[in-house]
C-alpha cells in the first residue's frame, strides 16, 4: 500500500471541539470564586491529563483555600456535556475519512480521554464505524506526551507508527507523535491557535485543507 498506510486521529478538539466548552465550563467555577482562568495557564493541559496544569490545585493557589470539588465538579462536568453533545464532526473529518475509505486506508482515533467520553461521542455522531479502532487513556500507563497512545494505534492497525499519519491539535500530542516516530499535521483549535507546534510535518487551519493526494506528497518529499 502507498504511504501513509493508516491514518491516527486526536479526538478532543480534533474530530469535535470540545476543548472550548470544557475550558469555559472552568471558567466558570474560576468567576464563581473572582477569579479568572488564562488561556495561557489552561493549555498546558490540552491533550493530556492534569499533569502539566491542575486547574483545581491552580485556583486553590489563588484563593488561598482548599475548596471543596464534590458539587463544582460535578456541575461543571454537566455543563460541559450539554455543550458538546450539541456539537457535531469539525469541518474536514468526514471527507478525509470518506476518501480514506475510498482508497483502502485504515483510520484509528488515539486520545488521552476516557473511552466512554471517546466513543460515546463517535457514536453520537455517527463516525463510530468510520475508525478501525480506538486506543485511548484506558489502554496505556500513560497520557501524551507519551508516545504509547500512537504506538498502540499504530500497532494495532499492523503498522509501524512511521507508516501512519498523525492528527492532533495539541502541543502534548506533537510531542508524542514526534517521539512515536509519526510524522504529525497539526490542526490547532480556538484554544491551541497561538502555541509554536514547531516540529509538526505540516500545520493548517482546517482539516478541510487535508486530502489524500496532500498526504502520500508529505511521504514523498521526507523519504
Amino acid at each position: 500500500m502507498p504511504k501513509p498506510r493508516a491514518l491516527i486521529f486526536d479526538f478532543d478538539g480534533l474530530i469535535v471541539d470540545t476543548e472550548v466548552p470544557i475550558f469555559d465550563a472552568w471558567q466558570v467555577d474560576y468567576a464563581e470564586f473572582g477569579q479568572e482562568l488564562s488561556l495561557d495557564d489552561y493549555v498546558g493541559c490540552v491533550g493530556s491529563d492534569f499533569g502539566g496544569f491542575d486547574p483545581q490545585k491552580h485556583l486553590e493557589t489563588l484563593t488561598g483555600e482548599t475548596i471543596e470539588w464534590g458539587k463544582l465538579d460535578a456541575a461543571r462536568e454537566q455543563r460541559a456535556h450539554d455543550a458538546v453533545d450539541l456539537l457535531g464532526p469539525m469541518p474536514g473529518i468526514i471527507a478525509l475519512l470518506d476518501e480514506a475509505e475510498a482508497v483502502g486506508i485504515p483510520c484509528a482515533v488515539a486520545s488521552s480521554s476516557p473511552r466512554s467520553w471517546v466513543e460515546q461521542h463517535l457514536n453520537r455522531i455517527g463516525l463510530m464505524d468510520r475508525f478501525e479502532l480506538t486506543r485511548t487513556i484506558d489502554d496505556v500507563s500513560a497520557p501524551k506526551p507519551s508516545p504509547e497512545l500512537f504506538l498502540a494505534a499504530a500497532k494495532g492497525l499492523g503498522v509501524e507508527p512511521q507508516e501512519a499519519i498523525v492528527f492532533e491539535d495539541s502541543l502534548n500530542g506533537l510531542k508524542a507523535s514526534i517521539t512515536a516516530g509519526s510524522p504529525c499535521v497539526v490542526v490547532p483549535n480556538r484554544i491551541t491557535a497561538l502555541l509554536d507546534f514547531e516540529g509538526a510535518t505540516r500545520r493548517v487551519k482546517s482539516m478541510e485543507e487535508v486530502n489524500v493526494p496532500w498526504l502520500r506528497e508529505i511521504f514523498s518529499a521526507g523519504e
